[in-house]
């Protein structure tokens, strides 16, 4: 079913950014591509601290929790270079992705500039974007990278987006499926959506989130504002 917090307002026809999240986001959470790289993030702790797969997990989440992402808590706490766990935790089975023609048409209507905004790394999100058939609609994937490493929900990765891409704030609109993700983006004044899947991301932060809109089904949600507009 597929629930809105209140209508869907016509003033969205003068939205000229629609930013996406990517993992979870412009692909629903029922892939379960995400579960892959999560698996091999504990792999990764596992092997480079030498602890069972029980601490590996605690420590993997517990830098999630705190740092944003177990990338961040591993720079962070440990100086850590970020391209060999990139390169590690993103070489997954792709296959469980394929291209969606209602999410091709639903983002072929969008006026304006369409933007991708992960904590994830750009080749990563090539790979994604390229099974779902859609990459050609992003003028741009402002990745982990772009960002300094900073990532979501920390404001000084949104702060980057805003400069770096010219981004009128109150003139955009942003799409995530972590909730605590779009309490920087509301404060900055952009719409946000709220694309809600399993309840996997129990996060602290979470429930200061206020979404303009929630959504478990982003094409629908999208064919819906079109009409709207």
């Amino acid at each position: 079913m597929n629930t809105f917090a209140g209508p869907i307002r016509t003033d969205l026809a003068h939205v000229d950014t629609w930013i996406f999240d990517l993992d979870n986001t412009l692909y629903p959470s029922t892939s379960r591509l995400f579960d892959q790289i999560d698996v091999r993030i504990g792999e990764f702790i596992a092997e480079r601290f030498d602890v069972d797969s029980q601490e590996a997990r605690r420590i993997q989440k517990s830098y999630f929790r705190e740092h944003g992402t177990t990338l961040n808590g591993l720079m962070t706490e440990h100086d850590m270079a970020p391209e060999e766990f990139l390169d590690y935790v993103h070489d997954i089975d792709f296959s469980p992705l394929e291209p969606s023609a209602g999410l091709e048409a639903a983002l072929a209507a969008l006026p304006g500039r369409k933007l991708i905004f992960t904590n994830a790394d750009v080749p990563y999100s090539r790979k994604v974007l390229a099974c779902l058939g859609v990459a050609h609609h992003f003028e741009h994937i402002y990745d982990i990278a772009a960002a300094n490493y900073v990532p979501k929900p920390f404001p000084a990765a949104y702060d980057t987006l805003i400069e770096r891409h010219e981004i009128e704030p109150a003139a955009s609109i942003f799409f995530e499926d972590i909730a605590r993700n779009l309490v920087p983006a509301a404060a900055l004044g952009m719409t946000t959506v709220w694309v809600r899947g399993d309840d996997n991301w129990v996060l602290p932060g979470n429930e200061d989130a206020k979404p303009d809109y929630e959504t478990n089904d982003l094409v629908a949600w999208l064919h819906a504002a079109l009409g709207a507009s």
